[in-house]
């Protein structure tokens, strides 16, 4: 540090100023201003060498004059998380303005040009959930941002689940359309309405339903290095959590993500652009999910077998052969073999048989589709109907 102190008021000449100079810390004030040094770029926008020595530090703060160009209207966060430009997944904003995704927010990054050419200001980082404006480069707080937030990443309270258990009052959307949360509709990208359904009937599962609206359940979940079924499992629990939200802009749900991740996970046996078979991919959905939770053969080892696995007892009789004499039919009948045994079978489906369809045509030339009770084709479980089921060595009765 420097101090000059001039001494003398006069201008004449006569006397000339003095300048004193303090010697404490002489030495240590020559090291320059570290914190001048520092330049307004993302610490993630670089390469890890330059993020090593400069990290940046942005401005913050609380009046923002741009907020009242953000349009709600465009904002979908359904959609996969990449850059419009170079399609990387790595430090993306949203631009709130126009709703695209854009990478980094430093100099010469894709959302910078973006703000610079388009003149478009607010920007929200959709991994740290932190609004910025570019090209100034500081951070926003403004509590009216909240909806945007809650839109991104819905979070549910215990009493929050509870009330959605028996409420049916319906909840007006930023757009105006009144719906019911629960209630909504998932849009049918190109052929994967057979894995809409599936998700539907899913979400309207209580305890599945309930587990997955609160993420503690299962984000301390441990998994083995390279498991990408699990990515199913975090998908899914964000699909469900859109559905039920009580404050969404609109009064539909794009499954992309969720569908993104059923492709990869089912390496392409379920896919976007073709039909599939809706029986199949819930059988397929049930057991990736009991394994990414952790699930093993026990009943409560995961809350998709809590929810789905049954018992059923089953009573089975081996029939004695006809062909034989009645006194070897009595030496057969003490031995045991032929008593009726009992076994539980767990099980997460139970297969139906349907009535045949009928021979004759109706008068359009069509066969009469028959129209079964559903108890009558379920009469096979309840515990009193026999039925022979033959192999190629014995007959038993079940």
């Amino acid at each position: 540090k420097t101090s000059a102190v001039i001494n003398g008021a006069s201008h004449n000449g006569d006397t000339k100023p003095v300048i004193k100079h303090d010697s404490e810390d002489s030495k240590s004030d020559i090291k320059p201003d570290i914190s001048k040094v520092k330049r307004d770029f993302d610490d993630d926008d670089e390469s890890p060498a330059v993020r090593k020595k400069v990290k940046q530090e942005a401005k913050m703060s609380i009046h923002c004059p741009y907020l009242d160009t953000i349009d709600r209207g465009v904002l979908d966060f359904d959609f996969e998380k990449l850059c419009s430009v170079s399609l990387s997944r790595i430090n993306v904003y949203a631009c709130l303005v126009c709703g695209k995704y854009f990478q980094g927010r430093g100099n010469n990054t894709h959302a910078y040009t973006h703000s610079v050419s388009e003149g478009h200001r607010v920007f929200l980082n959709l991994e740290s959930h932190r609004f910025y404006c570019l090209p100034d480069n500081y951070e926003v707080i403004d509590a009216s941002l909240s909806d945007i937030l809650y839109v991104l990443n819905p979070t549910f309270s215990r009493e929050l689940i509870k009330r959605l258990e028996t409420s049916s009052k319906e909840v007006r959307a930023f757009d105006g359309k009144m719906y019911t949360p629960g209630v909504v509709g998932l849009n049918n990208i190109k052929a994967n309405d057979y894995c809409n359904v599936i998700l539907q009937a899913l979400s309207h599962v209580q305890g599945v339903r309930n587990y997955f609206l609160d993420e503690d359940n299962y984000k301390n979940i441990k998994k083995p290095p390279g498991d990408q079924n699990f990515l199913l499992v975090q998908r899914f629990g964000e699909l469900i959590r859109k559905l039920w939200n009580p404050k969404q802009f609109k009064a539909h749900v794009s499954p992309h993500e969720m569908l993104q991740a059923v492709v990869l996970c089912s390496k392409k046996k379920f896919e976007i652009t073709k039909q599939g078979d809706a029986g199949a991919l819930l059988p397929w959905i049930l057991n990736s999910l009991h394994l990414a939770l952790g699930g093993t053969k026990k009943k409560k080892s995961s809350v998709i077998y809590k929810q789905f696995m049954g018992s059923m007892r089953i009573h089975t009789k081996k029939i004695l052969p006809t062909d034989i004499e009645p006194a070897r039919q009595a030496e057969l009948l003490k031995t045991g073999e032929y008593d009726w045994k009992v076994e539980e079978s767990p099980f997460l489906f139970l297969t139906s048989e349907l009535p045949p369809p009928p021979l004759f045509k109706d008068e359009f030339h069509e066969n009469i589709i028959p129209q079964v009770s559903l108890y009558t084709i379920l009469s096979k479980f309840n515990g009193e109907t026999e039925k022979e089921y033959k192999t190629y060595k014995d007959n038993f009765l079940k």
